[in-house]
């Protein structure tokens, strides 16, 4: 059975990758069914046109559940991105979301999801500097230090880890990575790279100044 989140990639028309390594495996849905959830057969010879307003929308909900972030909390990222002077409102909401504590935990190769990253982070399994958190929103500072918590490092959800963390060559140039600890050292401001994401944040924030 297609769940929520594989509804949610057909939707957009590609792959959030929500559901980790299943998304790139022949189960994957949007290999299956790379079509919108509940067209008819007859539906899908042919692509109806699409608003730009709709284009905006679409763009939008790609964005805010590859971060898994409510409709709430993304539109104040975007207000804050907007109300910046003298800066790129785009660039400024993809620091912001990358920035969050969930998403480190993810793209240092400690899950393989953002939504499991969020649950370990609530489950208090991560630390800050050395202080356990349970915020998977908390925004990273630059020289901050986030590793799994001591006394869970015996826990079945890190069984391995040490060892696949050694094998990870794709941790953003932002993110430190100490295969050998355990640990990743916020080191810089996050920066989108030409080709590394498929999103059009400026498009999202037209959406939202509509």
């Amino acid at each position: 059975m297609i769940n929520q989140k594989c509804k949610k990639c057909r939707r957009v028309g590609e792959k959030l990758f929500l559901k980790g390594e299943r998304c790139f495996t022949p189960k994957c849905a949007m290999e299956r069914k790379p079509y919108p959830p509940g067209k008819l057969l007859s539906e899908r010879k042919h692509r109806s046109s699409v608003t730009e307003y709709g284009t905006q929308m679409r763009e939008k909900q790609k964005v805010r559940n590859t971060y898994r972030v409510s409709e709430k909390q993304f539109g104040n990222y975007v207000k804050e991105a907007s109300g910046k002077s003298g800066i790129n409102p785009a660039e400024y909401l993809f620091e912001s979301l990358e920035s969050r504590l969930d998403n480190a935990v993810f793209r240092s190769g400690i899950t393989h999801s953002r939504s499991l990253a969020r649950q370990i982070v609530t489950h208090g399994h991560i630390t800050v500097n050395g202080r356990r958190t349970d915020i998977p929103s908390r925004r990273l500072k630059v020289g901050d230090v986030l590793a799994i918590r001591e006394g869970s490092k015996t826990s079945k959800l890190f069984e391995g880890l040490g060892e696949k963390l050694k094998t990870i060559t794709t941790v953003p140039t932002w993110l430190k990575l100490d295969a050998s600890k355990g640990s990743v050292v916020f080191q810089g401001k996050p920066k989108p790279a030409q080709g590394e994401h498929t999103f059009n944040l400026t498009s999202v924030v037209e959406f939202y100044s509509r």
